[in-house]
């Protein structure tokens, strides 16, 4: 049987041998990393980790979170998306180990691209999976640290590709005026996949709290929307922004 090092060596041989000379200085600025990237391709990585685990199908839950918190302290990002992806795919032996490693990992996931990988990934079934970790992410909402409070968005994705908004709109509405840029955009985000499920739902809810919203939420939220309902919800939502005190 391979030991937990033998399997972290071959996930950074396979990861490397795709690696551009230099990396890819672009790209980790595109995704507003403060950490190397190497310049794979997404299907790339893909095929490294369905490959991966179709060789190791039997990883217990030890060995399992033994190789994804070596790959996450490794440096360059493709690493530490390889371990989000590897800890997804081997959702079966997941334990609460599994979640303080996730809840760990959320305070180094700087830049979108990593934050919202790791949001979306196994935070989001974990939070699906068990009320408690759902009320957990909701506490994320009021956290300092704003990539935290962006991951807690993303980590909606299974209730909302579910068609199950209660939940999710329990977590945005807390979110709706949030300072941080990168905050309002996410929201916006997950607002239009509630409406792509629930039109009719979405609209009254974004009617209802339309009063001050950040015109990157009005924007994003209302990609779907027709032109009447989006004009309609920016003019509301500059009501807050336009009293004088």
């Amino acid at each position: 049987m391979v030991g937990m090092e033998g399997l972290r060596k071959e996930l950074l041989r396979d990861i490397r041998a795709f690696a551009k000379p230099g990396g890819n200085p672009a790209a980790q600025k595109y995704l507003g990393s403060p950490f190397p990237v190497l310049g794979l391709s997404s299907p790339q990585m893909q095929r490294i980790v369905r490959d991966f685990v179709r060789t190791h199908r039997d990883l217990d839950t030890n060995s399992v979170n033994g190789l994804v918190v070596s790959l996450w302290n490794e440096e360059p990002l493709e690493e530490k998306w390889v371990a989000i992806s590897i800890l997804g795919r081997y959702h079966k032996v997941w334990d609460a180990e599994s979640w303080r490693i996730v809840d760990h990992w959320v305070d180094s996931a700087v830049g979108w691209g990593l934050c919202d990988a790791l949001g979306s990934g196994p935070i989001a079934d974990m939070a699906y999976r068990d009320p408690i970790r759902f009320r957990e992410v909701l506490r994320w909402t009021r956290s300092k640290n704003f990539w935290r409070r962006r991951i807690s968005t993303y980590a909606m994705r299974a209730f909302v590709r579910a068609g199950e908004l209660d939940k999710p709109f329990v977590l945005l509405e807390r979110l709706l005026h949030d300072g941080e840029f990168w905050v309002q955009r996410a929201v916006g985000t997950w607002l239009r996949e509630c409406w792509k499920k629930d039109e009719k739902r979405t609209a009254a809810f974004l009617r209802n709290h339309a009063r001050g919203l950040p015109p990157v939420t009005v924007t994003v939220a209302t990609e779907r929307a027709p032109k009447a309902f989006r004009q309609e919800l920016r003019w509301s939502s500059k009501g807050k922004r336009n009293r004088r005190p």
